[in-house]
């Protein structure tokens, strides 16, 4: 396995079907594929033998109070063999992170154990999620 942090269309399109794969990534077109790459300030992706990508995950951060982990994802056949927890590491020991005092993330209910297992808790001193719903439909509209 390689780690790679340029990403070729070839791996555009595996990262694409990668977001079809999780149910939280279906409504993920090629743009917003593309986009979200272009958005993140850190992109790290696991290509195995035959330079396929199997793993991923993005990263936009400060770089030295909060870094927020996105889409960390493992194709199917791969899960299970440590491959996510690899990924975790190289992100928490990348070298432009390694002032990060806190490393975040939110998952699926169904990854809160993996992710305990790799250091994250959900104690975070009484916080709460909170978000808000972009409903333009259009930048630079005057609403």
């Amino acid at each position: 396995m390689t780690i790679i942090y340029h990403f070729s269309d070839h791996h555009i399109k595996q990262l694409h079907q990668l977001y079809q794969d999780v149910g939280w990534g279906k409504e993920r077109t090629i743009a917003d594929t593309i986009n979200c790459l272009q958005g993140s300030q850190l992109c790290i992706g696991v290509v195995d033998k035959d330079n396929n990508l199997i793993g991923f995950t993005r990263i936009i951060s400060d770089f030295i109070y909060k870094a927020f982990i996105f889409d960390v994802m493992i194709n199917a056949e791969h899960r299970g063999n440590g491959l996510g927890q690899k990924l975790m590491r190289i992100v928490k020991n990348h070298e432009k992170l390694q002032k990060v005092k806190h490393f975040e993330l939110y998952c699926e209910p169904e990854m809160a154990a993996f992710y305990s297992r790799v250091g994250f808790s959900t104690d975070v001193g009484g916080l709460k999620l909170m978000r808000g719903t972009n409903i333009g439909t259009s930048v630079g509209t005057n609403a």
